[in-house]
């Protein structure tokens, strides 16, 4: 068997890692592999190709900020990615994300209504059926017709909108393709895909994993580094810390925390981390797992105020380190929580926050039931539902 996988980038970010320990499973299973990515340089695997080039990427993000065209750039580049598809001649083309300033998705959905092969496409978040935005919030336009939109200032950022036509571009596009599953990581994806038009398609519901072998119990001296040795420990973290991710309600909920509990965030940046309130120990982005890790182990709570996520991979990697997560009631993330691993608050609901965390203490058992609870999320058991889709 021969697999394509397309994303916007390989071994970095969540989706380029998740294709990276899907081709390496492949290849383990004795069949082949190539990633198709579109920005960076690719990390962890060999087989790849390249679609676009820097500069091309600089064009597209120009028009993609300027006339809301993304994903309507890099045409020439998309036919000689084609070309390369043809001559590779793959069993399974597996989609991620195509948008990120890197494909035409016009001129690729043109050439897979003609492919006789099968195509899955996994859905990291709403950008493919709404006429902009990645993430909708509290918009539902997008299940009837977008228009007049309210969140063009929302990834991918535009100037000038044109969400009504590029929704009908993207139904008529994405429509009629022969055989085609859609994957989305979360229940509630999945049933937020049942509402759009591309419902018709047969929707299954394949987790996100992590590396169980990485992601366990690690000791080190991170409490006694930062002083923390007799404080309750909670712990943020986010790629980027914007609105959406709860930046402003952990300001917030710092000030309704006693002296005897301190709040960690990872993955500020250097403004960020230099304006916070003495009770938040600031941390900026690393891609040091190793030492991620260790405070995932060190922290008595994992706290997500996401309003918008999928599944998010943060609350599993705590999980698997023996740290129960507390999360507010969105997208996909309490998906992965049962009564013995986690609290759900409502969005907002900073005091109830607080409440809990007052009340709150890890003990051995929690642990040990966050433990067993996140061997149901070994990368290894969720991408071989992969494996078998595509058989």
């Amino acid at each position: 068997m021969k697999v394509l996988l397309i994303n916007s980038v390989c071994g970095v970010g969540s989706t380029g890692k998740i294709c990276v320990d899907l081709a390496k499973l492949i290849v383990s299973q004795g069949d082949e592999c190539v990633i198709a990515y579109g920005r960076g340089i690719a990390k962890g695997y060999d087989r790849t190709y390249k679609i676009t080039s820097s500069l091309g990427n600089k064009f597209h993000f120009l028009k993609s900020r300027i006339f809301d065209k993304h994903g309507l750039g890099n045409a020439l580049e998309t036919k000689k990615f084609i070309k390369f598809i043809k001559e590779y001649n793959p069993d399974v083309i597996h989609l991620h994300n195509i948008h990120g300033y890197y494909l035409n998705y016009k001129i690729l959905f043109e050439y897979l209504k003609t492919y006789e092969g099968k195509v899955v496409w996994t859905m990291h978040d709403m950008w493919p059926v709404t006429g902009h935005c990645a993430c909708t919030l509290d918009c539902t336009k997008w299940q009837n017709k977008c228009h007049s939109c309210t969140l063009k200032n929302e990834y991918p950022k535009t100037i000038l909108s044109r969400a009504e036509k590029n929704y009908f571009l993207k139904k008529d596009c994405f429509s009629g393709v022969k055989n085609m599953t859609i994957v989305t990581v979360s229940n509630w994806l999945k049933s937020e895909f049942e509402k759009s038009f591309l419902s018709n398609y047969e929707i299954k519901v394949l987790n996100n994993g992590i590396d169980l072998n990485l992601f366990c119990p690690t000791e080190s001296d991170f409490r006694k580094i930062n002083n923390l040795e007799d404080k309750k420990v909670l712990l943020a973290v986010a790629d980027r810390w914007v609105e959406r991710k709860g930046y402003y309600d952990f300001i917030k909920l710092s000030n309704l925390l006693d002296d005897n509990t301190k709040l960690v965030m990872v993955g500020l940046t250097e403004e960020q981390k230099n304006s916070l309130p003495s009770n938040i120990l600031g941390i900026t982005r690393t891609d040091n797992q190793k030492q991620l890790i260790e405070i995932y182990t060190a922290a008595d709570l994992f706290v997500n105020l996401t309003y918008s996520d999928n599944f998010p991979t943060v609350n599993l990697e705590s999980l698997a380190c023996g740290t129960p997560v507390l999360t507010y009631k969105t997208g996909g993330s309490p998906e992965m929580l049962t009564g013995k691993t986690g609290f759900v608050v409502e969005q907002k609901d900073i005091e109830g926050v607080a409440k809990i965390i007052k009340d709150y203490k890890k003990t051995p058992e929690i642990k040990k039931e966050c433990i067993s609870q996140a061997k149901n999320y070994d990368k290894n058991l969720r991408f071989n539902e992969y494996l078998k889709l595509y058989k």
